[in-house]
């Protein structure tokens, strides 16, 4: 049997964190950048904050709250699950997936790390136990449990009947959204080091593509799990552990017919979504996800640039320079602007045509791992210690 050495990555760039680390301290190995002087043009409008348990910690876990129908749903790694009106932020209900094994016994953390998805009748979340939850939107009982192949830190993802769970040992996997059956396994291969963490697979036309820790870009077909195309858009080299990885982590994003995606260290690249062809790339890697939105793609990359690039061939627009190692978050859209958070809880607020700042704002000591989401007409976002905020502009 291979051992395999997973590294984190989340503020890999800034800091390396407990239990993660392939050089044994834990020691900046690079200057967080200063925080820019920002001349606010508007003051974001805080509507609401509550806290979601305890949160993720110092670890690893990309847990974001998912929306639907007028409500946030969040969790925090412990194995709490709540739901909020997305207006108020009042609570509607709140749950947790532990049990114990006996009477007497104390409870074991859920270590939810995968999700949170809302879909159908059904919110879904993967822990690091290997094991998915499906709980009932109405009231947040568990409608169905599965163990999966390995731990799931990606965001599940439904479509067709299915819910795709990508594992960290290199298994993709579609489960029934009725009763959680097992319908196909996909080993998409790995390497002996990769990074933590793991792509959420994009889905059209009955396909399923997903990035995996090989440099590789895979179509499933999702009906029975069978391999589409595959494609190679990092490649391993360097001198270095950290410099040969090529993990591709970030979530790729379809928009007509054409597959963006991108890896650790090795580019940005198109791919025709029927052939897996590379129609175009760039050279900037990440392991951050991206948004698309009017012909620009934004992005944030290894060194925490942010970068806006034509749709049509990657052509740089513009880069954000002043946040360099300030562990951003992937950036979302928000009412013409681009948003990030990074690890010391300020929201930087860029303009979409330009990137200069338009406002800041101090929002959690803990700081941000996971993204923002856009939820209607509000900006929600959930910290290192458990609160989620909502905003608007």
């Amino acid at each position: 049997m291979k051992l395999r050495r997973i590294v984190c990555v989340g503020l890999l760039s800034v800091t390396m964190l407990s239990g993660c680390s392939l050089f044994g301290g834990e020691e900046d190995v690079v200057k967080m950048s200063p925080l820019p002087k920002v001349e606010n043009q508007f003051s974001p409008n805080k509507v609401w904050s509550t806290s979601v348990g305890n949160g993720i910690g110092e670890y690893y876990s990309r847990l974001r709250p998912s929306w639907q129908d007028g409500r946030i749903y969040a969790a925090d790694r412990d194995g709490m699950v709540k739901a909020m009106d997305a207006d108020t932020g009042k609570q509607i209900w709140k749950t947790s997936v532990v049990e114990k094994e006996h009477f007497y016994s104390s409870s074991k953390p859920a270590v939810l790390s995968g999700g949170v998805t809302a879909a159908g009748g059904h919110v879904y979340v993967g822990s690091e136990n290997a094991i998915v939850y499906a709980l009932n939107k109405e009231d947040g009982s568990i409608a169905w449990k599965t163990t999966v192949a390995g731990e799931a830190m990606s965001r599940p993802v439904v479509d067709g009947g299915l819910v795709l769970i990508h594992t960290t040992n290199g298994m993709l996997q579609g489960l029934s959204v009725e009763d959680g059956s097992i319908k196909w396994t996909a080993n998409l291969d790995m390497p002996l080091l990769s990074l933590r963490g793991e792509s959420s697979p994009a889905t059209a036309h009955g396909a399923a593509i997903v990035g995996g820790d090989n440099g590789r870009v895979t179509a499933i077909q999702m009906e029975q799990g069978q391999l589409i195309w595959q494609q190679r858009i990092s490649q391993p080299s360097g001198a270095t552990e950290i410099d040969r990885l090529s993990d591709v982590d970030s979530t790729p994003v379809i928009a007509d017919n054409i597959v963006y995606t991108q890896g650790y260290n090795g580019s940005f690249t198109a791919l025709d979504l029927r052939s897996g062809q590379i129609l175009w790339k760039r050279d900037m890697g990440s392991v951050n996800d991206f948004s698309i939105d009017s012909g620009r793609i934004y992005l944030v990359d290894q060194t925490d640039r942010v970068v806006a690039l034509d749709i049509n061939g990657g052509a740089i627009l513009w880069t954000q320079s002043d946040l360099l190692y300030r562990g951003l978050t992937a950036p979302v859209i928000y009412n013409g602007y681009v948003v990030v958070g990074d690890a010391e809880g300020y929201l930087h607020w860029m303009d979409s045509a330009s990137g200069q700042f338009v406002a800041q704002n101090k929002v959690d000591g803990d700081g941000f791992l996971s993204s923002p989401i856009v939820a209607g007409d509000r900006l929600v976002i959930q910290a290192r210690g458990g609160y989620v905020y909502s905003f608007t502009r």
